[in-house]
Parts: structure tokens; C-alpha cells; sequence
């Protein structure tokens, strides 16, 4: 039996700030199917998934749902329509509850008064939470949740709502291996109930396994659609960029010096990290790997001042840096690239402009008054940005926020490129961009080593650590556990350090 259309978009057209995010695009969802939809960053994926929730309104086009006209003046209007959306940037209150944040658009009243039924709130959230295999309260805060276990209680609201269309955008981004496996069986059960899915990825390995069928957007375009077995992975790729593409990784060629530019010594929190010391030499490019809950980002935050440390020293070009002392880590020239660009790497009203010119904001400040000359600092801003190749139709006038995923990554690390640091470390910097936005994030990382940068590579993919590291650490439950030079690499070896005190705690119960 053919699978019934359960959504069709004809013909839609959206401008923002003078540049096309979208042109003439037609797509169809079907019911107990998964649409596989991908496409570069600024691509145009979120553009057309936010004019299906309501958020945005098409310049032209028209969408019928079940048949029938559809056009939500507001994302409530989709929400009630049907329509769930899974957002890649978490919108979760995480000073409340998790079961409130479920039941955040109607909590359930008792009978026949104004008050919250919360004995069937918890009942109903643990129900969901059960469904996706997620061992947490209900009334637990999300802010104490793991960035993972936050991505699972953004999927338990949409499951909340029965939705008959469900957005998938990016939604493995922060999730381990085995919440990623629970993710998608919850995905096979709701295409068996009927469920139309939408699902957006850059990994594009998921993608085949999930989809049926696939549409390649370009440029606002939708350029190729199709069964997923008319798309091999090299397919996609190409239709995606409009090229070949040949290698994932660009060609290294300087070598790390001898100096050293940045050391770790002794580095101690109870119950987060121990005893760590490490290295990087200048124009060296560390990779650091672990499993969630290892300590990577954990230690980055406290060697860069953002978090507080018990014990241990921290050195840049050989001097110690102050405890928890965010200034003197700029100053010296340590860098941060930030997992969480959206809450911690930028700020999201603000223009790209004045983003990519906040941390050298001091070097435009002129006369007795320190007043900034904006001018000189939107000179040098446009620079960066033209550089790491940001899309957008005026960095001086268009937000962050309005931005891919991928182009606000772009302008978190123009940021610290144009404040020309010593060390730069970054963590997770290619979480959620698409395939040819890496190979430039990769670029950028062998640039910054070339000109004696020492760069500490924080990452969950081993595939790309091998790819661009010079060395990798391993951590392990809040202990380096492992170091591989590139003469060492092999993904099972690292992989089996990274398990190593797991398995180790296993054996000792």
C-alpha cells in the first residue's frame, strides 16, 4: 500500500535581509516514512522546517497539511496542527523542572478547578522518559542534566504533543552512542504508528540508515530528491557542495615546533578531574578524546578560568596564569571555543559585527574616554568573517541569531581569530556543521598551527581526530588514561582506552 501524503510544500520562496534562504522549493512528507533531508549550513534546512512550524511566514509557495491549506500564523498554530519540531538549540527552561518543561505549553488541571494535576504530570513524563530509556527524575532540574540527557527531554516534549509530523534538526549532536541508539528505535516506533519524520543530520552514515527517501538542499534549492538507495554517501556530498569532494581532512604540512606554548600541570577538582598534566607545543594540534562524562570540557573550562580548580598550574608560553581569572587567560592569549556557541559563544541579539569583535573589543577602544571606534572594528570583523566565508547579507546589520547553526559557529571562532591567540582551544568546534564547513573548520585549525598556534582539539569523533591531531589524549572518567602519536593512531586502541576504567569499575563489582 502506497504510503499516504501527509504534508506537501509547493513553490516556496523566503528572503532574509536581501539574500535568498529559499527559492521555489516543493516537498513532500509521507505518512510512516522518513525523509532524510540535508544540505551544507545555509543551505536553507532550518529556514524550511521554521516556515512548516510557523515560525516564519513564506514569501510565496503554498503547504497543505492532510489535504488541506496550511499556513500557521505562529509555531502554536503547528503545534496544534500536528506538527512537532525537535530543535537543534535546545529551547528547555533548565531552571525548571523536567516535567514541567513538558507540560510547559498545558499543564493538565485537576477537575473542575484552576489547580495542576502534578501527580499526573510525573505519571505521564516518567511514561515518556521509560520510552526513551532515560533514568532520571521527573521533577529533576534540566539544568543539572547532562547535555544528552537535555536533548532526550527536548524529544519527550514533542512525543508529549502526539504529533503526526515530527522535525528531527541535528538531534544526536550531544547525544553518547547508546543515547543515539535509543533515539532512533523511538524513531523506527513512531514511522510504524504512521508518523511522518523529517530528519536533518550532517552525519550523513545516520541519514542512510534512517531515511527512505532523501531531498539535497543547495543554496535555498532543492536539488535532488529521491529514494535512499539512489543516494550513496559520495552522492550526497556532491549534490550537497556541487562539486566532487576528495578528501575530508585538508593536507597538513607544517610540523609542530619544539617550544612549548601552553602546559598543564597537576590539575585537580574533586570528583571532576585528577591529577592532569599535558602539553601542546607550538604549532601542535592536541586532540583530546573521551567519552561523555570523561572530564574533557570539564578541564577545558577550568584551564581557560571559566571553572574553579582545587590544585595544579596552569602555563602560557611558560608563565603561570591566575586561578579563575577569565581576563588574564585572554590576556596571555588562551583561547575558547565553546561546545554551547548558543548560551556561552555568543550574543545572539547582537550583530555578527559586534560578536566577532567582542573579545578584541579593547583594541578599538580610543582616547582618555575609551570610546570604540566601531568603524575600525567592523573593518576588521568583515575581514574575519570574509575569511571563514560566513554567509549572511550584512554582518553589521544581521544577528547571530538569525544565522545556521554553521555560520554561528563560523563566527564564534572568527572571534578568536581576529584576537590572534597563543593557544586556542576548541572544543567540539565541528558539532552540527555540515561536511564541506568542517573541512574549512579543519583549514583554520592547520592555519592557526602553521603560524605556531598551539591548538587543543577537543572531539567525539575519533574519525577526525586521526584526521587533523598531531597527538591524542585520552580521557577517562576525569583522568588522562591514554596518549597515541600519529605513528600510534587505530581506533580500537583508542577506543579501548577510553572504555579502559569502565571496564576496570566493572570488574572491581
Amino acid at each position: 500500500m502506497e504510503p499516504q501524503i501527509e504534508f506537501e510544500m509547493r513553490n516556496v520562496h523566503k528572503t532574509f535581509f536581501g539574500v535568498k534562504a529559499l527559492t521555489g522549493v516543493s516537498l513532500v512528507l509521507k505518512s510512516g516514512s522518513v525523509l532524510g533531508l540535508i544540505g551544507q549550513n545555509g543551505a536553507g534546512k532550518s529556514t524550511l522546517m521554521n516556515i512548516m512550524g510557523g515560525v516564519h511566514s513564506p514569501e510565496q509557495g503554498e503547504m497543505f497539511l492532510a489535504g488541506k491549506p496550511f499556513r500557521p500564523k505562529r509555531p502554536r498554530d503547528a503545534v496544534e496542527a500536528g506538527i512537532g519540531f525537535i530543535h537543534q538549540e535546545l529551547n528547555l527552561f533548565t531552571n525548571l523542572s523536567v516535567d514541567e518543561n513538558i507540560f510547559i505549553d498545558g499543564f493538565p488541571r485537576l477537575a473542575r478547578t484552576p489547580f495542576i494535576d502534578r501527580k499526573r504530570i510525573r505519571e505521564k513524563t516518567k511514561e515518556l522518559l521509560d520510552r526513551l530509556d532515560l533514568d532520571v527524575s521527573p521533577r529533576a532540574i534540566v539544568e543539572s542534566l547532562s547535555p544528552g540527557e537535555r536533548q532526550l527531554v527536548e524529544i519527550a516534549k514533542v512525543l508529549a504533543t502526539d504529533a503526526s509530523i515530527i522535525i528531527f534538526d541535528e538531534p544526536t549532536t550531544s547525544l553518547t552512542a547508546r543515547e543515539t541508539e535509543r533515539l532512533f528505535s523511538v524513531i523506527t516506533k513512531l514511522k510504524e504508528r504512521g508518523a511522518a519524520v523529517v530528519y536533518i543530520s550532517h552525519i550523513l552514515g545516520d541519514v542512510v540508515n534512517l531515511a527512505d527517501d532523501i531531498a539535497v538542499l543547495r543554496d535555498g534549492a532543492l536539488v535532488a530528491t529521491g529514494p535512499v538507495a539512489d543516494f550513496p554517501v559520495p552522492k550526497m556530498i556532491t549534490a550537497m557542495i556541487g562539486r566532487d569532494f576528495h578528501s575530508i581532512f585538508p593536507e597538513r604540512h607544517a610540523k609542530p615546533g619544539d617550544k612549548e606554548a601552553f602546559r598543564v600541570e597537576n590539575l585537580s577538582q574533586p570528583g571532576i578531574v585528577g591529577d592532569i598534566s599535558l602539553a601542546v607545543r607550538k604549532g601542535e594540534i592536541l586532540g583530546v578524546f573521551g567519552l561523555m562524562g570523561s572530564g574533557r570540557t570539564e578541564l577545558a573550562r577550568m584551564v581557560f578560568g571559566l571553572d574553579e580548580f582545587e590544585s595544579g598550574s596552569v602555563f602560557v608560553d611558560s608563565a603561570p596564569l591566575p586561578k579563575h581569572d577569565l581576563a588574564s587567560s585572554i590576556s596571555a592569549g588562551l583561547g575558547f571555543v565553546t561546545e554551547n556557541r548558543r548560551e556561552e559563544g555568543l550574543l545572539m541579539p547582537l550583530s555578527i559585527s559586534e560578536n566577532i569583535g567582542l573579545v578584541s573589543l579593547p583594541d578599538f577602544c580610543k582616547g582618555m574616554l575609551r570610546l570604540v571606534d566601531r568603524k575600525a572594528m567592523y573593518g576588521k570583523s568583515a575581514i574575519a568573517a570574509d575569511e571563514l566565508k560566513v554567509k549572511a547579507g550584512s554582518y553589521e546589520r544581521q544577528s547571530a541569531k538569525s544565522l545556521s547553526g554553521g555560520n554561528q559557529q563560523k563566527v564564534v571562532i572568527a572571534k578568536w581569530m581576529m584576537a590572534r591567540p597563543k593557544v586556542l582551544i576548541m572544543d567540539e568546534p565541528t558539532r552540527g556543521i555540515d561536511v564541506a564547513a568542517k573541512f574549512e573548520v579543519y583549514t583554520i585549525m592547520n592555519e592557526l598551527a602553521a603560524k605556531g598556534t598551539g591548538v587543543l582539539f577537543i572531539s567525539s569523533e575519533i574519525e577526525e581526530l586521526m584526521g587533523i591531531a598531531d597527538r591524542i589524549i585520552v580521557m577517562s572518567r576525569g583522568e588522562l588514561v591514554g596518549s597515541f602519536g600519529r605513528e600510534e593512531f587505530d581506533q580500537e586502541r583508542i577506543m579501548k582506552a577510553a572504555f579502559r576504567q569502565e571496564e576496570e569499575v566493572e570488574e572491581a563489582v
